[in-house]
């Protein structure tokens, strides 16, 4: 892999986005990422998304989120989503992602960053883990609130 870097989510990256494959078995933790930017529009000045690049080639995407007002503690600072396409997982794409969103927490004076995840079978949760979130909590739903502290 070149050097990755980070580029605003825009029309010229989403139909790329959109496309980003999964390994078999990932789908059902994942909607696809059309969702976000959608869901993005309204609350405009929380979003936080990015493209990862590969050069030219956009190999992930990442939508944080940074609401301080937001009712629910895990909803102030979070990761809402992340892909990482299937022909590069693993090789540090979807950690450079996180690092990014934690320097954008600190740099808003954030401590504490949340995700939720499913678990199951080619879930998320070994890597939520790797890059260091911990389990702190359960939605109603059952899904696991992991936090990292910054």
């Amino acid at each position: 892999m070149s050097e990755l870097r980070l580029e605003e989510l825009s029309a010229a990256t989403i139909v790329a986005v959109n496309s980003l494959g999964l390994k078999p078995g990932q789908e059902q933790f994942v909607s696809p990422v059309s969702y976000s930017a959608a869901a993005a529009v309204v609350p405009a000045k929380s979003a936080w998304q990015r493209v990862v690049l590969d050069g030219d080639r956009v190999v992930g995407f990442i939508h944080g989120n940074f609401d301080p007002d937001a009712a629910q503690e895990e909803f102030r600072a979070a990761l809402w989503r992340i892909n990482v396409d299937a022909d590069v997982q693993g090789r540090g794409v979807g950690t450079f992602a996180v690092n990014a969103l934690i320097d954008e927490a600190r740099s808003r004076g954030v401590d504490r960053l949340t995700v939720l995840w499913e678990r199951g079978e080619d879930g998320p949760e070994e890597f939520f883990l790797h890059v260091g979130f911990e389990p702190v909590g359960e939605t109603p739903y059952g899904e696991v609130i992991g936090a990292i502290e910054l």
